[in-house]
Formats: structure tokens, sequence, C-alpha cells
């Protein structure tokens, strides 16, 4: 963060002093909201949730080495007593955003591949100068603050991930973050439940264009109706990428070579061949989207296209290959959505065609898709039917489930995660796994339980031998 006095910090969140010797000493400590973190390096952020206050953590964060703590109630603490410490954030990191005039604020939204996109961005861009990029996928009121506030007057780039559950909240990310770039990458059905069809889920995501200052960039992807026409009327300048001839940034001469997309690049600037060890070929998607992030800040296409290639999976539990003793699981169980599934049984068809083996998608239930779920859901099932996936294994959720009596897929069914387990006990080497589920389904412990337990059988059956 920038050098700001304790009585500055005070000023900005109208906040009042308490318990500290100094208001004039010069902070220049990180917010953080997790005690156990804290060091040197932080300042402490009370936060009172549904299970924990932070305020009960003050003392143990000052004896860590945080100079203060913004808190909401009266500490017996050097702090900063404010009505709302989340609040508080938005306007010091608002103050900060101000402050730092020659940052170049990329702000990325969509309803799938936003961690994806930041992460081929930030690897991109941290070769041509000091990058800051939210850590996994915090991209709300207090992810948007929490990452702009890394910044320093030596960082160049900053890349936030902008999130939202209802109309309003990026309009309001935006006032925050001040971007000069807008990406909007795909207006899909996640959060269809909340939003009630995609149509207000696009103008939800649209305020990240609308958001802009005239002038700015506006990036769009074109993978559905809405997002290239959410720059129309406005005095921006507009990149589109995808793979219509007409797109400003595209992908031609398309392969799937072992998991993995590999294409040419093709930009204004000239042409580049790239393979991306991101598993996938809806990997491109994202990767377009990241080149032309990259492009409209005058990054050389040559940087572009050897950053995309080398760029390693950078957030857990997305797409994740494991091989275990000729078994390969795809570990996909950070979240879950009609469109990142159907990604996922496309990419998991043709590993096992190309390893010769049978494929296995285990699926969990997809959460937030509100009167659609169970349409969306069989949808998935059908879609898993039709591509040729072998075995399709339902836990917790009967919604994916076809019961046709002519179909070539097998269905299984658990009610709960643990029970899923038996099906270790029909893989054979040579399989292909996908494990995939909202979040809150904890799919990634049933991952590694897969492995932990096929691993097992096989020492079982080695040693037997």
């Amino acid at each position: 963060m920038i050098p700001l006095s304790i009585a500055k910090l005070a000023e900005i969140t109208q906040g009042k002093i308490n318990n500290v010797a100094n208001p004039d000493e010069i902070i220049e400590q990180m917010p953080e909201i997790d005690s156990r973190k804290i060091d040197a390096n932080h300042f402490f952020v009370a936060l009172v949730g549904e299970h924990l206050d932070g305020h009960d953590y003050v003392d143990s964060a000052i004896a860590a080495g945080a100079k203060l703590a913004f808190v909401s109630r009266a500490v017996n603490a050097p702090s900063i007593l404010v009505d709302d410490v989340t609040q508080a954030l938005a306007e010091i990191a608002t103050y900060v955003r101000g402050q730092l005039s020659g940052l170049k604020v990329i702000a990325i939204t969509g309803s799938q591949g936003k961690t994806t996109t930041k992460d081929l961005a930030a690897h991109i861009l941290q070769s041509a100068g000091e990058t800051v990029a939210n850590v996994g996928s915090l991209n709300n009121d207090l992810g948007v603050p929490l990452t702009l506030l890394r910044c320093k007057s030596s960082t160049k780039f900053c890349i936030v991930e902008m999130g939202a559950r209802h109309r309003g909240d990026i309009a309001r990310l935006m006032k925050i973050a001040q971007p000069n770039i807008g990406v909007a990458l795909v207006v899909g059905t996640a959060h269809v439940g909340e939003f009630g069809s995609q149509a207000e889920i696009a103008k939800a995501k649209s305020e990240i264009i609308t958001g802009l200052d005239s002038g700015a960039t506006a990036i769009l992807g074109t993978y559905d109706e809405f997002t290239p026409h959410m720059a129309d009327g406005l005095n921006l300048k507009v990149l589109v990428f995808g793979e219509g001839s007409g797109c400003d940034v595209r992908a031609a001469d398309q392969e799937f070579r072992e998991g993995r997309a590999h294409f040419d690049l093709v930009t204004p600037q000239g042409r580049a061949a790239v393979g991306l060890q991101l598993l996938g070929m809806h990997q491109i998607a994202n990767a377009l989207a990241a080149a032309t992030i990259a492009l409209s800040l005058d990054v050389p296409l040559e940087t572009i296209a050897a950053a995309l290639s080398t760029a390693q999976p950078a957030s857990k539990w997305r797409m994740a290959l494991i091989e275990e003793s000729g078994l390969l699981l795809i570990n996909d169980s950070y979240n879950a959505n009609p469109e990142s599934m159907a990604a996922a049984l496309r990419t998991l068809a043709l590993l096992a065609q190309e390893r010769g083996g049978e494929s296995w998608a285990i699926l969990g239930k997809m959460q937030e898709l509100g009167a659609s779920s169970t349409a969306l859901h069989k949808q998935i099932g059908k879609l898993a039917s039709d591509i040729g996936i072998d075995h399709l294994v339902s836990v917790g959720t009967q919604e994916y489930l076809l019961a046709e009596e002519d179909q070539a897929l097998v269905e299984h069914y658990f009610d709960k995660n643990e029970k899923a387990l038996e099906i270790v006990q029909h893989l054979s080497q040579g399989d292909v796994v996908l494990v995939k589920a909202s979040r809150s389904e904890g799919f990634e412990k049933l991952a590694s339980a897969i492995i932990e337990s096929w691993r097992d059988m096989r020492e079982v059956e080695s040693a037997a031998k």
C-alpha cells in the first residue's frame, strides 16, 4: 500500500482513533482480514461474520505485528473505529486508486473464466511491469479493495475480478477501482436462480462496461448474444475477441493435443502460434481475452504468445490433472455451472479417446440455478450421453439422470460423497475421471479420496502378485 498516516486513514474513513500514541505515524502495511496471517506487513481489519467476530482477535493481531486494527466496536488496542469496516476498506481503496494516476487497472467479469483469464493476463503482464492481481477468486466488496491496496507507486498493472449477485454490485466496485480497461467475457446461466434470466444477468455484467470513463477500453467476448453489444452507443475504444473472422483477436487452426489446445493467435499486429498448458479447448476463449488485454496495453505479440504457452494453472481445483498408477483424474471441483460443466465434459471425452480408456463423469449439484435447475441438469446429462461419456456418476442429486433404455451411457447414483467412493472398485488403468460440482458440495475432498482409494487398491493388487 502507499504510505499513509494513521491520521489520514482516519480522515479518509471518518473514523475515530483510539489508543494510538502517534497519529502521524506512517502506515505502509497492507490490510488483512485473517488474524492468522498477520505479521509486520499487515494491519488488521476486524470483520464480524456469521460464526466468528474479528474483534476477538484484535489483540493477537497487534501482538503479531499489526500497528493498528480497523474495528466497528471499541477495543483496548491501537485502532480506528468506523461504522462499517468493509465500507472503510472501500473508501481507503478508492483514495489510493486516485493517488496512483500511472496505474493501469483492468476489471474482468463473466459467468465463467474470470479467474483463469485473470491468471493468464497477470502472467503476461508481469513481463511488462510490476503486476498485482486478486488472489484466488476474491471478486467482491472485500476482494476488490484488498487487491487495490496491494498496489504501490511502483505497480504498473492491477487486475481485479468483479462478481455480481445483484444488479449494482459491479457498478459499486467500478467506482472503487476506476479501471482503464473493462473486460466482459461471457454471459451464461450461473446465478440465473438469483437474477431470473440470462438477460438480467447480462444487465448486471454490463455494468463493467457502462461504468468505464469516456475513452477507456472495453474488451468484449463474442460467445453469447448479449456481450458483443455491451458498449453500443458508448464513447469507448472497443476490442472484441472470439472465433469469428471479424474479431480483433481470434484463434485459427485449432488443435487438441494431450488434453490441451494449440492454435494460431491472430491479431492486428500479426499471427503467432500458441500451445496452452491449461487443460481443455474452452481455455482458448480465456487465452484470447488475456491476449486482448495485453495487446491493448502494447505488450508485443511475441511476448504474449510465449507467455500463454508457458502459463501453468495458477488457481487450485480448476481442471487440475492428477495421474496415479495409470488413472487420470481431472479435479475441477472449485465450482460448476452449465457452461463450465459442458466444457469439462467435452475435455473428458477427448482425453478418454486419446488414452483409450473409459470416461467417468462424477458430478455433483450445480447450485443457484433456481427454477431452471432440473432442466439444466438434465441438459448436462443429455450432453454426456450425446458426446459418448461412458459413465455418469451423479452424487447428491438425481437431476442428471436420463434413465433411457437405449442409451450407451451407464448411469450411477449415490446420495452422499462418501458412498461415491464405491466407484473406485470399477475403475481401470487408462480410465479418465472428471470430478466436478458447485463449491458447496465439497468435491475437492472427494477427488482426493478417489486418488487415495485408487492408490491403496493398486498397492494391494501389487502386493498380491
